[in-house]
């Protein structure tokens, strides 16, 4: 669950690449940003952030089932560590094939891994996960899938284009455009969690009041409030970079043909995909829909009220079963 902390750059690095080139065609210098956990084992992990976090909200599960892998979290295209329009004149809009073009890179020029044992990610995170079974199929063995999917089906986009609208209509979008041509404002005016925050969990989760029983909060107004200002921090241009790419998200969009279907059919390695029963964005049906194309799927269904946000460690008794799961799916590898 999304709520107000100030931003945490502990052990974040950077790596810098000269010349990168976007799936658009363009070259520009980019940096990736990335936190390394354990760097002294010989199993690594990559742990994509999502569409709500940073490196150091990001659930990296190296206290439980990757407590014995080098886990190295790394920041997508666009969240504002790695490179982004708030930080980067002219950026182009990033999809997940150039996260996972520049990641790959970090691994293998920088980092020195020829391999990774898994790429595990929630929501956005795990779309790119989809991304790396398809693009570098001899690099990872395996993925772990926890509220996310190959494509973002055609209700999640209507959902996410609203969102993209009440971005590009705020003044955080506009004063983003008037920075980039040297006029310094703040670009923190958009209102993205007050449009967000009724889908992150359930409306079971609402009926139960949790807001009220879990998180301490007497109104729904308070929780609407606490929710959106978890993104004051976050640059407008930045919110709706990711919200395209989220929109994008198709791995048949790899393939000349655009066939999602064949492009799972190709995966070789073996993936589990976490649901979670009232995911708005990402639901189960959709999850076993793409699972009956995959040779090595697992499906693996959260019966919780907590939605979407049951990815985000938000609800301990949820993370501690993902966590189960993951160790339990690693435990073949």
């Amino acid at each position: 669950m999304n709520s107000p902390k100030p931003y945490d750059p502990t052990g974040i690095q950077y790596y810098s690449i000269p010349s990168f080139l976007f799936n658009t065609g363009r070259s520009l210098p980019v940096r990736v940003a990335y936190r390394s956990f354990n760097s002294t084992l010989p199993r690594a992990v990559c742990v994509p952030t999502s569409e709500h976090s940073h490196i150091n909200t990001t659930n990296n599960f190296t206290s439980g089932a990757l407590k014995d892998y080098h886990v190295v979290v790394v920041a997508m295209l666009g969240n504002g560590e790695s490179s982004s329009p708030s930080n980067t004149v002219t950026f182009p809009q990033p999809l997940y094939q150039d996260c996972v073009n520049a990641s790959h890179e970090l691994f293998t020029k920088h980092l020195n891994i020829n391999e990774l044992e898994a790429v595990i990610g929630f929501g956005m995170g795990g779309q790119q996960a989809y991304y790396w079974m398809c693009m570098r199929p001899d690099f990872v063995k395996s993925a772990v899938v926890i509220c996310g999917s190959a494509r973002t089906s055609p209700f999640n986009y209507t959902l996410l284009d609203g969102t993209a609208a009440a971005l590009r209509s705020s003044a955080g979008y506009s004063i983003e455009k008037a920075r980039q041509q040297g006029i310094e404002l703040t670009a923190g005016l958009h209102g993205y969690g007050k449009v967000t925050c009724a889908w992150s969990t359930s409306s079971a989760w609402f009926k139960k009041e949790l807001f009220r029983t879990v998180l301490g909060l007497e109104t729904i107004s308070e929780f609407i409030e606490m929710y959106d200002s978890a993104f004051k921090g976050w640059n407008a241009a930045d919110l709706l970079a990711l919200v395209k790419m989220w929109q994008l998200g198709d791995v048949g969009a790899l393939r000349d043909d655009g066939s999602y279907v064949k492009a799972l059919e190709d995966i070789t390695g073996r993936v589990l995909v976490i649901a979670s029963r009232r995911d708005y964005y990402f639901s189960p049906e959709e999850s076993a829909i793409e699972l009956n194309y995959l040779k090595l799927g697992t499906l693996e269904i959260l019966e919780t009220i907590w939605g979407h946000a049951a990815g985000t460690g938000a609800c301990k008794e949820d993370s501690e079963q993902i966590d189960r799961m993951i160790a339990t799916f690693l435990g073949y590898n």
